[in-house]
Protein backbone atom coordinates (compact mmCIF):
# COMPACT_ATOMS: atom_id res chain seq x y z
CA UNK A 1 0.00 0.00 0.00
CA UNK A 2 1.42 3.40 -0.95
CA UNK A 3 1.94 6.04 1.73
CA UNK A 4 -0.73 8.69 2.10
CA UNK A 5 0.13 11.99 0.43
CA UNK A 6 1.24 14.77 2.80
CA UNK A 7 -1.44 17.16 4.01
CA UNK A 8 -1.63 20.64 2.57
CA UNK A 9 -0.15 22.13 5.76
CA UNK A 10 2.72 19.61 5.80
CA UNK A 11 3.45 20.35 2.15
CA UNK A 12 3.45 24.09 2.86
CA UNK A 13 5.86 23.63 5.78
CA UNK A 14 8.16 21.54 3.56
CA UNK A 15 8.21 24.24 0.88
CA UNK A 16 9.07 26.91 3.46
CA UNK A 17 11.96 24.83 4.81
CA UNK A 18 13.29 24.27 1.31
CA UNK A 19 13.04 28.01 0.61
CA UNK A 20 15.20 28.86 3.63
CA UNK A 21 17.63 26.06 2.82
CA UNK A 22 18.13 27.42 -0.68
CA UNK A 23 18.58 31.03 0.42
CA UNK A 24 20.80 30.43 3.44
CA UNK A 25 22.61 27.20 2.65
CA UNK A 26 21.39 25.58 5.87
CA UNK A 27 19.59 22.32 6.53
CA UNK A 28 16.61 21.73 8.76
CA UNK A 29 16.95 18.72 11.01
CA UNK A 30 14.69 16.76 13.32
CA UNK A 31 15.23 15.01 16.62
CA UNK A 32 15.26 18.21 18.65
CA UNK A 33 13.31 19.28 21.73
CA UNK A 34 12.66 23.00 22.18
CA UNK A 35 11.28 24.54 25.36
CA UNK A 36 9.97 28.10 25.23
CA UNK A 37 11.01 30.17 28.24
CA UNK A 38 9.05 33.31 29.09
CA UNK A 39 10.73 36.08 31.10
CA UNK A 40 13.46 35.88 33.69
CA UNK A 41 11.44 33.80 36.16
CA UNK A 42 11.61 30.88 33.69
CA UNK A 43 14.78 31.72 31.74
CA UNK A 44 17.36 32.17 34.47
CA UNK A 45 16.53 29.10 36.61
CA UNK A 46 16.73 26.87 33.51
CA UNK A 47 20.12 28.30 32.51
CA UNK A 48 21.54 28.09 36.03
CA UNK A 49 20.31 24.49 36.40
CA UNK A 50 22.08 23.54 33.17
CA UNK A 51 25.30 25.16 34.38
CA UNK A 52 25.05 23.32 37.72
CA UNK A 53 24.57 19.97 35.94
CA UNK A 54 27.51 20.41 33.52
CA UNK A 55 30.29 17.83 33.92
CA UNK A 56 32.81 18.62 31.19
CA UNK A 57 32.45 21.91 29.27
CA UNK A 58 30.51 25.15 29.33
CA UNK A 59 30.52 27.73 26.53
CA UNK A 60 28.85 31.05 27.30
CA UNK A 61 28.58 34.06 24.99
CA UNK A 62 26.59 37.21 25.68
CA UNK A 63 26.29 40.80 24.53
CA UNK A 64 24.82 42.22 27.75
CA UNK A 65 26.29 41.38 31.15
CA UNK A 66 25.50 44.24 33.50
CA UNK A 67 24.51 44.39 37.16
CA UNK A 68 21.97 42.96 39.60
CA UNK A 69 21.52 39.81 41.65
CA UNK A 70 21.32 37.62 38.56
CA UNK A 71 24.67 38.90 37.28
CA UNK A 72 26.27 37.81 40.55
CA UNK A 73 24.51 34.44 40.46
CA UNK A 74 25.91 33.69 36.99
CA UNK A 75 29.42 34.67 38.06
CA UNK A 76 29.11 32.42 41.14
CA UNK A 77 27.70 29.48 39.15
CA UNK A 78 30.35 29.63 36.44
CA UNK A 79 33.12 30.05 39.02
CA UNK A 80 31.88 27.03 41.00
CA UNK A 81 31.97 24.79 37.92
CA UNK A 82 35.49 25.92 37.01
CA UNK A 83 36.69 25.06 40.54
CA UNK A 84 35.17 21.58 40.06
CA UNK A 85 37.38 21.07 37.01
CA UNK A 86 34.81 21.83 34.30
CA UNK A 87 36.30 23.81 31.39
CA UNK A 88 34.37 27.08 31.34
CA UNK A 89 34.77 29.60 28.54
CA UNK A 90 33.04 32.98 28.74
CA UNK A 91 33.03 35.45 25.85
CA UNK A 92 31.76 38.98 26.50
CA UNK A 93 31.19 41.65 23.89
CA UNK A 94 33.47 44.56 24.81
CA UNK A 95 30.78 47.14 24.06
CA UNK A 96 27.65 45.39 25.32
CA UNK A 97 29.22 44.22 28.59
CA UNK A 98 31.25 47.35 29.32
CA UNK A 99 29.06 48.15 32.37
CA UNK A 100 29.89 44.80 33.99
CA UNK A 101 31.64 45.26 37.36
CA UNK A 102 35.22 44.02 37.05
CA UNK A 103 34.92 42.21 40.40
CA UNK A 104 32.91 39.48 38.68
CA UNK A 105 35.41 39.11 35.85
CA UNK A 106 38.21 38.86 38.40
CA UNK A 107 36.21 36.37 40.46
CA UNK A 108 35.65 34.10 37.48
CA UNK A 109 39.26 34.31 36.32
CA UNK A 110 40.53 33.52 39.83
CA UNK A 111 38.32 30.41 39.83
CA UNK A 112 39.76 29.24 36.50
CA UNK A 113 37.10 30.49 34.07
CA UNK A 114 38.63 31.45 30.73
CA UNK A 115 37.20 34.94 30.07
CA UNK A 116 37.76 36.78 26.81
CA UNK A 117 36.48 40.08 25.39
CA UNK A 118 35.15 40.23 21.84
CA UNK A 119 36.70 43.09 19.85
CA UNK A 120 38.06 45.34 22.60
CA UNK A 121 37.36 48.99 21.87
CA UNK A 122 40.73 50.62 21.13
CA UNK A 123 40.79 54.37 21.73
CA UNK A 124 42.81 55.07 18.60
CA UNK A 125 40.95 52.57 16.41
CA UNK A 126 37.35 53.82 16.41
CA UNK A 127 36.60 51.79 13.28
CA UNK A 128 36.95 48.67 15.44
CA UNK A 129 34.01 49.75 17.63
CA UNK A 130 31.30 49.20 15.03
CA UNK A 131 30.75 45.49 14.39
CA UNK A 132 29.81 43.64 17.59
CA UNK A 133 28.61 40.17 18.50
CA UNK A 134 25.01 40.44 19.64
CA UNK A 135 24.59 36.67 19.97
CA UNK A 136 23.40 34.97 23.15
CA UNK A 137 24.61 31.38 23.56
CA UNK A 138 24.93 28.98 26.47
CA UNK A 139 25.96 25.38 25.73
CA UNK A 140 26.61 22.81 28.46
CA UNK A 141 28.41 19.55 27.62
CA UNK A 142 27.18 20.08 24.04
CA UNK A 143 23.90 18.38 25.04
CA UNK A 144 21.79 21.35 26.13
CA UNK A 145 21.83 24.88 24.78
CA UNK A 146 20.06 28.20 25.16
CA UNK A 147 19.58 31.16 22.84
CA UNK A 148 17.22 34.07 22.34
CA UNK A 149 17.24 37.65 23.51
CA UNK A 150 18.02 37.62 27.23
CA UNK A 151 20.86 39.61 28.77
CA UNK A 152 22.45 38.95 32.13
CA UNK A 153 21.20 41.95 34.10
CA UNK A 154 18.60 42.99 36.64
CA UNK A 155 16.35 44.33 33.86
CA UNK A 156 15.50 40.76 32.85
CA UNK A 157 14.68 39.43 36.31
CA UNK A 158 11.06 38.76 37.21
CA UNK A 159 7.96 38.19 35.07
CA UNK A 160 7.28 41.51 33.28
CA UNK A 161 4.99 42.65 36.07
CA UNK A 162 6.19 46.28 36.09
CA UNK A 163 8.71 48.54 34.27
CA UNK A 164 11.63 47.10 36.22
CA UNK A 165 11.04 43.60 34.75
CA UNK A 166 11.47 43.32 31.00
CA UNK A 167 9.39 41.05 28.74
CA UNK A 168 11.56 38.42 27.04
CA UNK A 169 11.44 35.08 25.21
CA UNK A 170 14.33 32.60 25.24
CA UNK A 171 14.75 28.98 24.13
CA UNK A 172 16.13 25.84 25.71
CA UNK A 173 17.31 23.33 23.10
CA UNK A 174 18.23 19.65 23.28
CA UNK A 175 19.13 17.38 20.38
CA UNK A 176 21.44 17.49 17.35
CA UNK A 177 20.94 21.23 16.72
CA UNK A 178 22.83 22.03 19.94
CA UNK A 179 25.97 21.55 17.85
CA UNK A 180 24.84 24.43 15.64
CA UNK A 181 24.49 26.65 18.71
CA UNK A 182 27.97 25.64 19.80
CA UNK A 183 29.35 26.57 16.38
CA UNK A 184 28.03 30.12 16.82
CA UNK A 185 30.01 30.37 20.05
CA UNK A 186 33.20 29.00 18.51
CA UNK A 187 32.85 31.26 15.48
CA UNK A 188 33.25 34.31 17.75
CA UNK A 189 35.58 32.67 20.29
CA UNK A 190 38.22 31.77 17.70
CA UNK A 191 38.44 35.41 16.67
CA UNK A 192 38.98 36.49 20.27
CA UNK A 193 41.29 33.56 21.10
CA UNK A 194 42.78 32.21 17.82
CA UNK A 195 45.07 29.76 19.60
CA UNK A 196 42.21 27.90 21.26
CA UNK A 197 39.87 25.34 19.70
CA UNK A 198 37.31 22.79 20.84
CA UNK A 199 39.11 19.56 21.76
CA UNK A 200 38.17 16.20 20.35
CA UNK A 201 36.36 14.50 23.21
CA UNK A 202 34.52 11.20 22.95
CA UNK A 203 32.45 12.14 26.00
CA UNK A 204 30.96 15.02 24.01
CA UNK A 205 29.79 13.21 20.91
CA UNK A 206 26.89 14.41 18.76
CA UNK A 207 23.86 15.03 20.95
CA UNK A 208 21.30 12.23 20.71
CA UNK A 209 17.78 12.79 19.45
CA UNK A 210 15.66 14.38 22.13
CA UNK A 211 12.31 15.13 20.49
CA UNK A 212 10.47 15.72 17.25
CA UNK A 213 11.06 19.43 16.60
CA UNK A 214 12.43 20.34 13.16
CA UNK A 215 14.59 23.43 13.06
CA UNK A 216 17.74 25.09 11.85
CA UNK A 217 20.13 27.56 13.43
CA UNK A 218 21.32 30.53 11.37
CA UNK A 219 24.58 32.31 12.14
CA UNK A 220 24.47 35.85 10.84
CA UNK A 221 27.51 38.09 10.30
CA UNK A 222 27.83 41.72 9.29
CA UNK A 223 26.89 42.49 5.69
CA UNK A 224 25.78 45.85 4.35
CA UNK A 225 23.98 44.27 1.40
CA UNK A 226 22.54 41.12 2.87
CA UNK A 227 23.51 39.55 6.16
CA UNK A 228 21.91 36.22 6.95
CA UNK A 229 19.60 37.98 9.42
CA UNK A 230 18.41 40.36 6.69
CA UNK A 231 17.89 37.48 4.24
CA UNK A 232 15.93 35.60 6.93
CA UNK A 233 13.65 38.56 7.60
CA UNK A 234 12.95 39.23 3.92
CA UNK A 235 12.25 35.54 3.35
CA UNK A 236 9.80 35.41 6.25
CA UNK A 237 7.90 38.40 4.87
CA UNK A 238 7.73 36.94 1.37
CA UNK A 239 6.55 33.54 2.63
CA UNK A 240 3.63 34.91 4.64
CA UNK A 241 0.32 34.03 2.97
CA UNK A 242 -2.22 34.86 5.69
CA UNK A 243 -0.59 36.28 8.80
CA UNK A 244 2.76 37.84 9.70
CA UNK A 245 3.77 38.92 13.21
CA UNK A 246 7.01 40.74 14.01
CA UNK A 247 7.92 41.43 17.63
CA UNK A 248 11.03 43.55 18.11
CA UNK A 249 12.30 46.02 20.69
CA UNK A 250 14.08 48.20 18.14
CA UNK A 251 12.35 48.82 14.82
CA UNK A 252 14.43 50.76 12.31
CA UNK A 253 13.74 49.48 8.80
CA UNK A 254 15.07 50.52 5.43
CA UNK A 255 13.13 51.44 2.32
CA UNK A 256 13.19 47.91 0.90
CA UNK A 257 11.70 46.31 4.03
CA UNK A 258 9.12 49.06 4.34
CA UNK A 259 7.96 48.38 0.80
CA UNK A 260 7.86 44.63 1.40
CA UNK A 261 5.71 45.03 4.52
CA UNK A 262 3.37 47.48 2.80
CA UNK A 263 3.03 45.22 -0.22
CA UNK A 264 2.15 42.23 1.97
CA UNK A 265 -0.51 44.19 3.82
CA UNK A 266 -2.02 45.40 0.54
CA UNK A 267 -2.12 41.81 -0.71
CA UNK A 268 -4.44 40.97 2.17
CA UNK A 269 -1.92 39.40 4.55
CA UNK A 270 -2.51 40.50 8.12
CA UNK A 271 0.75 42.19 9.18
CA UNK A 272 1.20 43.06 12.86
CA UNK A 273 4.15 44.73 14.57
CA UNK A 274 4.52 44.63 18.36
CA UNK A 275 7.07 47.11 19.72
CA UNK A 276 7.78 48.84 23.05
CA UNK A 277 5.52 51.60 24.29
CA UNK A 278 6.46 54.18 26.91
CA UNK A 279 9.23 52.07 28.45
CA UNK A 280 11.52 51.83 25.41
CA UNK A 281 15.02 52.03 26.90
CA UNK A 282 16.51 54.07 24.04
CA UNK A 283 14.01 56.84 23.29
CA UNK A 284 15.87 58.15 20.24
CA UNK A 285 15.11 54.84 18.49
CA UNK A 286 11.42 55.69 18.75
CA UNK A 287 11.79 58.70 16.45
CA UNK A 288 13.84 56.74 13.91
CA UNK A 289 11.13 54.06 13.88
CA UNK A 290 8.19 56.45 13.61
CA UNK A 291 9.59 57.93 10.40
CA UNK A 292 8.05 54.91 8.63
CA UNK A 293 4.80 54.56 10.56
CA UNK A 294 2.58 56.75 8.41
CA UNK A 295 3.29 54.75 5.25
CA UNK A 296 2.98 51.42 7.09
CA UNK A 297 -0.34 52.36 8.67
CA UNK A 298 -1.71 53.68 5.38
CA UNK A 299 -0.93 50.29 3.80
CA UNK A 300 -2.86 48.44 6.52
CA UNK A 301 0.00 47.30 8.76
CA UNK A 302 -1.17 47.06 12.37
CA UNK A 303 1.24 48.52 14.95
CA UNK A 304 0.92 47.81 18.68
CA UNK A 305 2.87 49.34 21.55
CA UNK A 306 3.47 47.19 24.66
CA UNK A 307 2.54 49.17 27.77
CA UNK A 308 3.59 47.46 31.06
CA UNK A 309 7.37 47.41 30.55
CA UNK A 310 10.12 47.19 27.96
CA UNK A 311 9.44 44.33 25.52
CA UNK A 312 12.79 42.92 24.43
CA UNK A 313 11.86 39.67 22.69
CA UNK A 314 12.70 39.12 19.03
CA UNK A 315 10.12 36.85 17.39
CA UNK A 316 8.68 36.42 13.90
CA UNK A 317 5.61 34.26 13.23
CA UNK A 318 4.66 33.29 9.68
CA UNK A 319 1.15 31.88 9.24
CA UNK A 320 0.67 28.91 11.58
CA UNK A 321 3.75 26.78 10.95
CA UNK A 322 6.93 28.88 11.02
CA UNK A 323 8.56 30.67 13.96
CA UNK A 324 11.84 32.57 14.18
CA UNK A 325 13.41 33.46 17.53
CA UNK A 326 16.88 34.76 18.25
CA UNK A 327 19.07 37.71 19.06
CA UNK A 328 18.38 39.85 15.97
CA UNK A 329 16.32 43.02 16.15
CA UNK A 330 14.50 44.40 13.12
CA UNK A 331 16.91 47.31 12.88
CA UNK A 332 19.93 48.35 10.89
CA UNK A 333 22.51 47.13 13.41
CA UNK A 334 21.17 43.58 13.48
CA UNK A 335 20.59 43.49 9.72
CA UNK A 336 23.95 45.01 8.73
CA UNK A 337 26.42 45.55 11.58
CA UNK A 338 26.41 42.80 14.20
CA UNK A 339 26.86 39.06 14.48
CA UNK A 340 23.49 37.51 15.33
CA UNK A 341 21.93 34.11 15.89
CA UNK A 342 18.47 32.95 14.78
CA UNK A 343 16.62 29.70 15.34
CA UNK A 344 13.96 28.84 12.73
CA UNK A 345 11.30 26.41 13.94
CA UNK A 346 9.10 24.50 11.50
CA UNK A 347 5.75 23.24 12.73
CA UNK A 348 2.54 24.29 14.39
CA UNK A 349 3.22 23.35 18.03
CA UNK A 350 5.57 26.16 18.99
CA UNK A 351 3.94 28.63 16.62
CA UNK A 352 0.67 28.04 18.47
CA UNK A 353 2.33 28.50 21.88
CA UNK A 354 3.99 31.72 20.74
CA UNK A 355 0.65 32.97 19.42
CA UNK A 356 -0.90 32.29 22.81
CA UNK A 357 1.82 34.47 24.33
CA UNK A 358 1.15 37.06 21.63
CA UNK A 359 -2.51 37.30 22.56
CA UNK A 360 -1.58 37.85 26.19
CA UNK A 361 0.88 40.57 25.16
CA UNK A 362 -1.56 42.29 22.81
CA UNK A 363 -4.06 42.46 25.68
CA UNK A 364 -1.50 44.68 27.42
CA UNK A 365 -0.75 46.83 24.36
CA UNK A 366 -2.33 49.79 22.57
CA UNK A 367 -2.77 50.04 18.83
CA UNK A 368 -1.42 52.97 16.85
CA UNK A 369 -4.11 54.56 14.67
CA UNK A 370 -3.32 56.06 11.28
CA UNK A 371 -5.54 59.11 11.70
CA UNK A 372 -4.05 60.02 15.05
CA UNK A 373 -0.51 59.41 13.83
CA UNK A 374 -1.00 61.50 10.70
CA UNK A 375 -1.78 64.50 12.94
CA UNK A 376 1.26 64.17 15.20
CA UNK A 377 2.90 67.52 16.07
CA UNK A 378 5.51 69.18 13.88
CA UNK A 379 8.27 68.75 16.45
CA UNK A 380 7.91 64.96 16.34
CA UNK A 381 8.20 65.02 12.56
CA UNK A 382 11.32 67.15 12.94
CA UNK A 383 12.88 64.68 15.40
CA UNK A 384 12.13 61.84 13.01
CA UNK A 385 13.99 63.61 10.21
CA UNK A 386 16.90 64.52 12.47
CA UNK A 387 17.45 60.81 13.09
CA UNK A 388 17.95 60.05 9.38
CA UNK A 389 21.77 60.43 9.34
CA UNK A 390 22.06 57.95 12.21
CA UNK A 391 19.67 55.25 11.02
CA UNK A 392 22.42 52.95 9.73
CA UNK A 393 23.81 52.69 13.28
CA UNK A 394 20.45 52.08 15.00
Amino acid sequence: MSAAPPSASAHSALLRRQYFETLLGVRFGGGNAVRLLRNGDQIFPAMLDAIAAAEHRIEFLTFVYWTGDIAGKFADALSAKAREGVTVRVLLDAFGAKKMPRKWVEQMQAAGVIVRWFRPMRLFKPWSWDNRTHRKVLVCDQHIGFTGGVGIAKEWEGDARHPGEWRETHLELRGPAVQQLASAFWDNWLEAEPGDAPPLDERLSAPPAAGEDELTVVRSTAGDYGSEAAICLRAAIRLAQRDLVIITPYLVIGEHLRRLLCAKAREGVRVRLLIPGPHLDHQFVRYAAERDFEELLDAGVEIFRYLPTMIHQKTILVDDDLSIIGSANVNQRSMRRDAELLLILSGEKHNRALRDDLQADLARAEQAHDARFAHRPWWRRLLERLMDPFRSQL
